[in-house]
């Protein structure tokens, strides 16, 4: 579930929420059936209990958190009985809508832009592979294979090819040791923890996510810059 989780982040998801549904999904999940992408509700005020939408390679499943988020409903749908799905932008957000073909319609709201519309995408793919699905050509008959009569070939003629082969290889093997520049060594960059700091190999993944949502803070709070905030993100999910 960890690697899904690296495909899964991005700079506008809380890496605790994703950690919080996946371990509510690994057991709803069918065989073969793999996390696509999770879109978290995100509204303008504070938001204690988001809901999320979660799409995989089979169904939509929705999340609801209840009991003051000691429980979660799931509601879920299988693409083929999926009609269509919408994104709507507005200023505070987007909503990302989907029809089914019992006339049935669910919307989730307040979902960040870049959200909505990679959770639009992988729906769209999934939807447009219902309907267009690869069919495999039919196998054919094989024809009968007829073995050719061995050709004999002239022993002077075959020697004086031979000769020739080697000559040609030997010069080129030559050429290309001589016009062959050296590759240069490459040096393995040397991680270094600071003193007094755990390295990120000896974390554990909670620690990790925790020190992946310090560096998101750092980012909102104007302290560093996105590149810096890019190259954190990326040492820290090499360990993950």
């Amino acid at each position: 579930m960890i690697d899904n989780l690296k495909k899964i982040l991005n700079e506008d998801q809380d890496p605790k929420a994703i950690e919080k549904i996946t371990s509510k999904l690994e057991n709803l999940l069918m065989t073969n059936e793999e996390v696509g992408y999770i879109a978290v509700q995100k509204k303008p005020a504070v938001t204690i209990l988001p809901d999320s939408i979660v799409v995989t390679n089979k169904r939509i499943i929705i999340c609801k958190p209840k009991n003051l988020g000691l429980s979660m409903e799931f509601i879920d749908f299988n693409w083929d009985e999926i009609a269509a799905s919408f994104v709507k932008e507005g200023i505070l957000g987007a909503e990302f809508t989907f029809s089914t073909k019992n006339e049935l319609t669910h919307t989730i709201d307040y979902l960040p832009k870049n959200q909505a519309r990679k959770l639009y995408t992988f729906a769209k793919e999934q939807l447009d592979a219902l309907k267009n699905p690869v069919v495999s050509n039919p196998v054919t008959e094989a024809a009968p294979i007829v073995e050719a009569a061995p050709i004999q070939e002239d022993p002077s003629v075959s020697e004086l090819t031979e000769q020739i082969v080697e000559e040609v290889e030997t010069e080129e093997v030559t050429s290309f040791a001589e016009i062959m520049p050296a590759a240069p060594a490459v040096q393995e960059p040397v991680q270094q923890a600071t003193s007094g700091e755990k390295k990120l190999s000896e974390m554990s993944s909670e620690e990790l996510f925790a020190k992946l949502q310090n560096y998101k803070k750092l980012l909102d709070n104007g302290l560093i810059l996105q590149g810096e905030y890019d190259k954190l993100k990326a040492e820290v999910l090499q360990y993950m």
